[in-house]
This record gives C-alpha cells, sequence and structure tokens, in this order.
C-alpha cells in the first residue's frame, strides 16, 4: 500500500540587526563562540554545537559517541565581517535554509545583520519557534562580545 501525502513548500524569510557596543573582532570572536561552545537554547540550556569554522566546515549539534544532527556547512568566511551558512539547521525534513551573519563597524561599535532564507515544507511549528530563536542568540552574540571589553 502506498500513501500520498502533499505538503504544502513555503519559504521563510528574517531578517535582523543588533548594534554592539563592543570591536568588529570582539563581536566576530562572540559570534563564533555562540554558533559553537557556548550554544545554548531560550532560557540557558546548553546546546552543544561545533562550528567548524573554515569553507566547507561543518556546524552541527554534537550528542558525543559519533550521534548528532547536521546543521549547516560553511559557505563563506570572511573573518571579522562576513559567515554564511547553508543546510537543513534544525528542520529534520525537506528543507534547506541560507543564513547569513554580516558585521561591520558602526560608529564605536558593530552592526550585527542576521539573514535567514529558507524553503521546504516547513512546519508552523519551526516558522513560529524561529524568530524567539534568533532573538536569543543575537542577544547572547552582544552579550558576550560586550563582555569582552
Amino acid at each position: 500500500m502506498t500513501t500520498a501525502i502533499e505538503d504544502a513548500v513555503s519559504t521563510l524569510h528574517i531578517q535582523r540587526e543588533v548594534r554592539i557596543k563592543a570591536p568588529v573582532q570582539d563581536s566576530w570572536q562572540a559570534l563564533l563562540d555562540t554558533l559553537g561552545p557556548a550554544s545554548e537554547m531560550p532560557g540557558g540550556q546548553p546546546f552543544p554545537m561545533k562550528l567548524e569554522a573554515w569553507p566547507g566546515g561543518r556546524w552541527y549539534r554534537d550528542l558525543g559517541n559519533n550521534t548528532g544532527h547536521h546543521w549547516a556547512h560553511v559557505q563563506v568566511i570572511k573573518p571579522p565581517a562576513l559567515l554564511e551558512l547553508h543546510g537543513p539547521m534544525f528542520m529534520s525534513y525537506a528543507a534547506v535554509s541560507h543564513i547569513q551573519y554580516r558585521l561591520k563597524e558602526d560608529g564605536a561599535g558593530t552592526l550585527l545583520t542576521l539573514c535567514h532564507r529558507a524553503f521546504g515544507t516547513i512546519t508552523e511549528e519551526h516558522r513560529t519557534g524561529v524568530s524567539e530563536g534568533w532573538e536569543y542568540e543575537l542577544e547572547k552574540i552582544r552579550e558576550r562580545a560586550e563582555r569582552r571589553l
């Protein structure tokens, strides 16, 4: 018996900016830390991630014992100004994402712009929850960068 289920393909586009009162280099390091060993979920729950910060490097959730979840590959990396990632992200179904972090000097600090675009069979749960996750992550990047001063 074959069952056919038709899922609608949809798109997602999120763009956020955060001003960070820290130099671009400190903001860049805070970004890498937040995507890697200092990663956490909203509420402060540790979320073990690894980022291989080179072209083609992986970004993945490391659960130990060769288990985990592949989120993306590094598509472009130009420290300390640009990081682009592409892959399924947190979506374990037919979807693909492109995430861009752009950092530029802004007076005495840094302007960090995040752009997340995705398409596929994106669930409503992910569509509504992703904004909260990005807001939390951007705030953590800002806090870490400003603490480095």
